[in-house]
């Protein structure tokens, strides 16, 4: 045996773990619902594409005539400046929304994509601080976008990498967790602490939160440790694996600089075109969750 396959397999998730994310299933059909599917793009590893993921499905499901509102919960502001927003110029962000000084009808903003954003700057990690203070401070988020829910048919949030407030607040308002992840060794690793986080607020938050699917980003076919994760990815979680997988692309990357997402910037790429095939089998998805 190769020492990748050793280190694949040490790492890789055992039958309990794959049991628990099945068992992490909501209330409620989310095809039964009448108003926004609210999910959280999320890894407690950062570099692994949640904000490139969370842009782009976002665009692709405007490309599906969906009615798209995307949060930026993560204080950098990536997602913001790769929709095309200034972060700089910003009356309202999503700081104002979290404490009761701007509702989400008054902060949010067009992208040039079609989608809106609810958008952040630095601002926005005062909001750790200022959220103690307030009651139900996990679930500030959730009402807000519960007053807009019925005006969009997808509502993404872009979590931050750390289990803040901030991320529990997304956790706590979603549906569901898509979780983004390279076919890396740590990324296996990492998964079980997610997973965890998951399971808590599900126990303790939300009892509406499931795990909708591990989407494979930055995939390199060429490279035998990456062929082997992802094999070990579909024979431990099945059907939550998505069968989009996102390859690595430098089109996706320098999107960003253009504030558009590569879905947009340019749609004949293979990283676009793998976003527009993973916006499609998010649609088909939401019939049988």
């Amino acid at each position: 045996m190769s020492s990748n396959s050793s280190m694949v397999n040490e790492a890789a998730p055992s039958g309990e773990e794959a049991g628990e994310l099945e068992a992490i299933s909501g209330a409620e059909p989310l095809a039964a619902k009448r108003t926004a599917r609210i999910f959280c793009i999320a890894n407690q590893k950062g570099g692994v594409g949640k904000t490139t993921t969370a842009v782009n499905l976002a665009a692709a499901l405007v490309a599906q005539e969906q009615r798209v509102l995307l949060v930026d919960l993560d204080p950098q502001g990536n997602a913001t400046m790769g929709s095309g927003i200034d972060k700089r110029e910003l009356q309202a962000t999503l700081y104002q929304v979290l404490i009761g000084e701007a509702s989400i009808a008054e902060a949010a903003k067009a992208s040039e994509s079609g989608y809106d954003v609810l958008p952040s700057n630095r601002e926005l990690a005062g909001a750790e601080i200022d959220l103690v203070e307030l009651e139900e401070r996990e679930r500030q988020l959730k009402h807000a976008i519960a007053a807009v829910a019925d005006r969009y048919d997808f509502v993404l949030i872009d979590c931050p990498p750390t289990l803040s407030l901030l991320t529990l607040n997304g956790l706590a308002a979603a549906h569901g967790v898509i979780i983004p992840m390279q076919c890396e060794y740590f990324a296996l690793e990492g998964l079980s602490d997610l997973v965890n986080t998951i399971k808590r607020v599900h126990a303790n938050l939300n009892p509406d939160l499931r795990v909708i699917g591990l989407l494979r980003v930055m995939f390199d076919p060429r490279v035998t440790l990456q062929q082997q994760v992802s094999a070990q990815l579909e024979s431990h979680f099945g059907d939550k694996v998505f069968k989009s997988i996102i390859p690595r692309n430098v089109r996706l990357a320098e999107a960003p600089s253009y504030g558009l997402p590569g879905v947009v910037f340019d749609p004949a790429s293979k990283g676009a075109q793998a976003y527009v095939a993973f916006g499609a089998e998010m649609i088909e998805r939401m019939k049988t969750l």
